[in-house]
């Protein structure tokens, strides 16, 4: 093993996470009642990074790896199942309110001490059975792993198709590192508890592999600050709808019967006769729109006014009204060849000039500018 390269991989990468792991448990937050879920999420990932920290520092100070190879894979990856619950329960913790409870978090600290166990009783094998005991410990620690990441992506994804269903703001951008945290965690954590078993003189690039993860980690924390308390506000204002659907009945029977009024020619009428107008008047141009004020606004339920968005437009909210935005933008750019982008980007109900350009891009193909340079030159 290079033994110079190996102590400077672990003494950036301890350095790196015992930096982020003690801000992140200890810096300070706003003082409002919004922020009691970001800071407990916080502190547990804190406490998952001072831990992980722990174990590097055996690494580095007692050259752990270099006596006792076998008891240092042990260790690891009775490390690594302990932080694999606190990273779930850190990030499930910034999508569901109350998530972290007595009985979930005694059953996961149990599951760990019996891990620790099997990994203790191991050393007490035949060295022929003992290979292969590791082999099954690792195999259950990556299954253990992929079932926790398995449930954040779902909670994530059920998340997001609630506020594509209720915001006509992209409120899931401002939660969409969970997903890519998630799934480079799952690969770096399957990576970790298979390249634990590399060889001396390669262990070095494990360690130093570390490194980009957890600063992403740490920049993501810090500019989540900036939008949990929208994102909170936006879930509680659609507290127990996690499913828009979920009033429809799911019998075989109902769901007959919900059909057949669907295709009555009046199911949709009421809703209609109040939609038009209101899309004549460009209400969609309000920012900041959301399917509760405007179920309001039509003296109608959520539910059915999201299913009729859903039938008739086949677009969920948010996509009905962005296109909607965007038509009013192509109309004002015809109308006004001189309004400036930003002042059409306002006017159509975007909240930000970026957000507009990136979304009319990616429907267009090419820039508000582009487009509207195109449409005078033909």
């Amino acid at each position: 093993m290079n033994l110079s390269l190996y102590n400077y991989s672990l003494c950036i990468t301890l350095t790196l996470i015992l930096f982020f792991g003690l801000d992140m448990l200890f810096a300070r937050v706003p003082e409002k009642k919004n922020f009691s879920n970001f800071l407990l999420s916080r502190r547990m990932m804190g406490v998952a990074l001072l831990i992980l920290a722990a174990n590097y520092s055996a690494h580095f100070f007692f050259g752990l790896r270099l006596k006792v190879l076998n008891v240092t894979i042990l260790v690891n990856m009775t490390t690594y199942f302990l932080c694999y619950w606190l990273f779930s329960s850190a990030l499930m913790t910034l999508l569901v309110e109350n998530y972290v409870t007595r009985r979930r978090t005694v059953l996961h600290l149990s599951l760990w001490l019996a891990y620790s166990a099997l990994a203790a009783a191991e050393l007490l094998l035949p060295a022929g059975i003992r290979l292969w005991a590791t082999r099954v410990l690792a195999a259950v620690l990556v299954i253990y792993g992929l079932f926790l990441a398995i449930r954040l992506l779902r909670t994530y994804r059920r998340a997001i198709r609630l506020f594509e269903n209720t915001h006509s703001d992209d409120i899931g951008a401002y939660i969409r590192w969970l997903s890519i945290f998630t799934y480079w965690a799952a690969a770096f954590g399957i990576s970790c508890a298979l390249l634990t078993f590399l060889p001396d003189k390669y262990v070095f690039l494990w360690v130093f592999a570390a490194a980009p993860f957890y600063i992403y980690l740490y920049c993501c924390y810090k500019n989540y600050l900036f939008f949990h308390e929208q994102v909170k506000t936006a879930f509680r204002e659609d507290a127990g709808i996690m499913e828009i659907d979920s009033e429809i009945p799911q019998t075989p029977e109902a769901q007959e019967r919900v059909e057949d009024a669907k295709a009555r020619p009046d199911y949709y009428s009421d809703i209609a006769q109040r939609i038009e107008p209101w899309m004549e008047s460009e209400g969609y141009c309000k920012p900041g729109l959301t399917l509760n004020e405007l179920s309001l606004q039509f003296c109608t339920n959520r539910t059915y006014l999201s299913e009729y968005i859903n039938t008739v437009y086949q677009k969920n909210f948010r996509d009905w009204i962005t296109d909607l935005r965007l038509e009013s933008a192509k109309r004002l750019m015809m109308k006004n060849p001189n309004l400036k982008v930003q002042e059409i980007s306002e006017q159509a109900g975007f909240l930000s000039l970026s957000h507009f350009s990136r979304t009319f891009r990616e429907k267009e193909g090419c820039s508000p500018a582009k487009w509207r340079n195109d449409y005078f030159e033909q």
